[in-house]
Parts: structure tokens; C-alpha cells; sequence
């Protein structure tokens, strides 16, 4: 089976994609099993910070890596928060602080005007001097809903309303959440692109 290392320290990203990878015959393995520390990210584009953790977790480990950098763009904000989705309240910010944040900057805008969208970037890099990364986007459309509905997920789900199934992503079933989601559909395209090179 083959091994990568997946550049995250977060927990509930590293579930989520290996369930997704779990028919490749791919064993992902958390960078934190390997004492990796988190990549300082100075990128200001998601495809930067993305191969900024690849490269980091492929030189500490030796094995290929897969780094994931997503984050949430609100129209009315023009784009924010963007990379700094995760710290968009500040360092150490739970998913709470940063909703709160969130739905304080846009208290008072018509509904039509919170239109929203997530975006993930995955990078695979065979090793830390790879030239030639493989790099996939997916976006997945939206909206801002004024009050956190839903258990699952993580982040903003609960506050990203998708119009087409009436509901967050935050009350989605996981399986349908796979496939619809950012993450999900770049993933897909990676999976495409390593069954072509493997």
C-alpha cells in the first residue's frame, strides 16, 4: 500500500480525506504521527500556502505529501476571509469566534448580497523538490445565513447555506457533504490525476 502524508494538523481534515482516498489503496498518514510541526503560512493565495505545507511535510518525512488549503469567500466582504479563514478572529480563534466575527461583519445586509462560496486547493508533491506539483481547485457556492444551523462538519458549515438541498453544510449527511463540498470535488480531480501519473 502506498503511503502519503497528509499536511494538516487538522484532525477532523485528515478524517475526512482519508475517508475520501480509503478506495486508492493509499494509507494517509497525519503529519503529527510524524512530530511535523504546522507550516508557518506566508502565502496569500490558497495554491501558495497549499505547497508551502506539502513541501515542509514531504522534506521532515520523506514520503509524498498532500496539503489542502481552503477557506471561505464572502462577496460582500470582497473575498475575505480567504486564507486567513481559519484565524479570521485571530490566532487561536475557535470555529465559533470566527462565526461570530463573520456574521458580526455582515449584521444588517440583505440576503441577496451574502453570497458566498468555499475554495479548496490541493497540492501532492512526490518529494520536497518536486517541480512539478500537482495541484487541483474546486469551489462550492453559496450563502451566509444568519444563524448557525447543524451538527456536522466543522469551520463555517453551519453558517453556509446551500440552496439547491435547503439546507448547511453543517445539516448535510457526510457522504452527500463529500461529494457536493470543495474539498470533495478537488479531491476527486486528484484522485483523476494520480490514477493518470501512478
Amino acid at each position: 500500500m502506498n503511503k502519503l502524508v497528509l499536511a494538516t494538523g487538522n484532525q477532523k481534515k485528515v478524517k475526512e480525506l482519508a475517508a475520501m482516498l480509503a478506495d486508492m489503496k493509499i494509507q494517509v498518514i497525519p503529519q503529527s504521527e510524524f512530530a511535523v510541526s504546522d507550516a508557518e503560512e506566508t502565502g496569500t493565495t490558497f495554491v501558495e500556502n497549499a505547497i508551502i505545507k506539502a513541501r515542509h511535510a514531504a522534506r521532515i518525512t520523506g514520503l509524498p505529501a498532500v496539503a489542502d488549503d481552503s477557506g471561505l469567500e464572502v462577496d460582500l466582504l470582497h473575498g475575505r476571509p480567504g486564507v486567513y479563514s481559519a484565524r479570521f478572529a485571530g490566532e487561536g480563534a475557535s470555529d465559533k469566534d470566527n462565526i461570530d466575527k463573520l456574521l458580526g461583519e455582515l449584521k444588517g445586509a440583505p440576503e441577496y448580497l451574502k453570497s458566498a462560496r468555499f475554495w479548496c486547493v490541493l497540492v501532492y508533491m512526490r518529494h520536497a523538490d518536486d517541480p512539478t506539483p500537482i495541484i487541483c481547485q474546486a469551489s462550492w457556492e453559496g450563502m451566509i445565513i444568519d444563524e448557525p444551523r447543524g451538527q456536522h462538519g466543522f469551520g463555517y458549515d453551519p453558517v453556509f447555506f446551500v440552496p439547491d438541498h435547503d439546507c448547511t453544510s453543517a445539516q448535510m449527511p457526510a457522504e452527500l457533504k463529500n461529494q457536493l463540498s470543495h474539498r470533495g470535488q478537488a479531491l476527486a480531480k486528484l484522485k483523476a490525476a494520480l490514477a493518470a501519473v501512478n
